[in-house]
C-alpha cells in the first residue's frame, strides 16, 4: 500500500513537473516585424538590433505609428519619452534617432534597438560604392540628399545556412574593381546541407530596392521578399554595366540537373501600383508559369519584349533598357503624385534563383545604373 502511495507520488510529481516544463516562459526579446501608417519600408537588422524605417519626404512624423511584432509573450518600451508619444503612436519630430528595449515573456531576457525614421525620395543613380555593415555579410546602401537607404539581398537569409567562412562568401558582396570605383558581385552558391532537404539547394546572388524577411526566409522565400519603394517620376530607361559568366551545371529545386538548360543573369525594374503604403510585389511577380504581376504598369527588363539579351562576358558591358507598358495599363499622373506607385529596381545572378533554379557559380558583376525619367 505504502509502495503504491509513493509511485502515485512520484507521477503526479512527474505530472505537475511535466506541466510546468510546457507552460515555461518564453524567454527571447526580440522585434520580428514593425508597420504603421505611411511607413514604405521597414529594414530590420537583427544581428546589430538596428530598425530602419522609411517615409515619405514631407512626412509628418511626430505621431509616427509603430507597431512592433515581438516575440511571443514580450513587452516593448522606449527608452526615453517624448512629450508627443501616445503608443503605438511615437513623436520622432526632434529625434529621428530613438531606442527601445524588448523584455522576454519571463523578464530575463531584453534587447535594445535603435529605431531610425528616415525622409526618403528613391534617388535614381547607383554606384554601389557604400557598405553600412561589412559583418556578417555585406549591406550595400545608396544616398541622395534627403537621406539613405539601404539595399536589400537574400545575404540574411543564406546566413541561416552556415554556409559562409566570412563575409565574401555570401552571394551577395562588394568587389573591388568595378566599371567605375567599386561595383557588386552576384554569386550562385549552395547551400549545402541546410537547403537541400528543405527545396532549396541554391542561393541566387541578388541585390535588391526594398527589403527582405529573414523570418519567413525558410517557411515562405518568395513571399519574404518584398520589392519596392514609392516613385514619383515616370521612368523612361535603365542604364548601367555589367559582365556575366554562367556556372556549368543548371539544377532545380530538388537539385535534379536539369540537361540542356543554363543559366542567365537577371536585370530589372518595374513600376507598379500600390494603394496602400504596406503593399508591396514579393518573389512571385513572375511566376515560373508565366505572364506578370497584374499590378505591374511598366517594366524593363533584360532579354524581354524585344530587350538587349544578356550574354557571357569578362568585359564590362553597357545595358540600355527601356520601360514598356505591360497589363493594358497607363500610369495616372494624379496616382503617381500622390505616391500610388512603387518602382522595383533587381540584379540577380540566376534568373530563376527565386525558385531555386540556376547553376552554382554562376556571377553577375553590376554598376553604375541609373533610372532616367521622363
Amino acid at each position: 500500500m505504502n509502495i503504491r502511495k509513493i509511485f502515485a507520488g512520484l507521477l503526479l510529481t512527474l505530472a505537475v513537473s511535466s506541466c510546468i516544463q510546457d507552460e515555461a516562459l518564453n524567454v527571447e526579446a526580440a522585434i520580428d516585424d514593425c508597420t504603421g501608417e505611411n511607413i514604405q519600408l521597414a529594414s530590420i537588422d537583427a544581428t546589430h538590433k538596428e530598425i530602419e524605417i522609411y517615409v515619405l519626404d514631407g512626412t509628418d512624423v511626430s505621431q509616427q505609428e509603430l507597431n512592433f511584432t515581438l516575440a511571443d509573450g514580450a513587452t516593448i518600451q522606449a527608452d526615453e519619452t517624448e512629450a508627443g508619444d501616445q503608443p503605438p503612436y511615437y513623436d520622432f519630430s526632434q529625434r529621428t534617432l530613438r531606442r527601445f528595449t524588448v523584455t522576454s515573456e519571463d523578464g530575463n531576457t531584453t534587447a535594445t534597438y535603435v529605431v531610425r525614421i528616415n525622409k526618403m525620395e528613391l534617388p535614381t543613380h547607383y554606384s554601389f560604392e557604400n557598405l553600412r555593415a561589412t559583418t556578417p555579410y555585406h549591406v550595400f546602401y545608396l544616398t541622395n540628399e534627403s537621406g539613405i537607404m539601404q539595399w536589400a539581398s537574400g545575404n540574411p537569409g543564406y546566413e541561416l545556412s552556415g554556409m559562409a567562412l566570412d563575409e565574401t562568401q555570401y552571394p551577395t558582396v562588394q568587389a573591388p574593381i568595378g566599371h567605375s570605383g567599386k561595383c557588386v558581385r552576384l554569386t550562385t552558391r549552395s547551400t549545402g546541407s541546410f537547403g537541400l532537404p528543405l527545396g532549396m539547394p541554391i542561393a541566387c546572388g541578388n541585390l535588391f530596392v526594398g527589403s527582405f524577411d529573414v523570418q519567413n526566409a525558410v517557411t515562405a522565400p518568395r513571399q519574404a521578399t518584398h520589392f519596392g519603394f514609392p516613385f514619383t517620376k515616370i521612368p523612361q530607361r535603365i542604364t548601367g554595366w555589367y559582365k556575366y559568366q554562367k556556372g556549368e551545371t543548371f539544377t532545380d529545386e530538388n537539385n535534379e540537373v536539369l540537361s540542356g538548360q543554363t543559366d542567365i543573369g537577371d536585370i530589372y525594374a518595374v513600376l507598379y501600383e500600390a494603394e496602400t503604403s504596406d503593399y508591396t510585389l514579393d518573389g512571385d511577380l513572375f511566376p515560373l508559369t508565366g505572364g506578370i504581376n497584374p499590378n505591374i504598369v511598366l517594366m524593363a527588363r533584360i532579354g524581354e519584349q524585344g530587350q538587349q539579351e544578356m550574354k557571357e562576358t569578362d568585359e564590362w558591358t553597357y545595358f540600355d533598357l527601356s520601360f514598356e507598358a505591360q497589363n493594358g495599363k497607363t500610369v495616372d499622373p494624379e496616382g503617381l503624385a500622390n505616391g500610388k506607385y512603387k518602382l522595383a529596381i533587381a540584379f540577380a545572378s540566376s534568373r530563376g534563383g527565386g525558385y531555386f533554379r540556376g547553376a552554382v557559380g554562376s556571377e553577375l558583376y553590376i554598376d553604375e545604373v541609373e533610372i532616367i525619367c521622363e
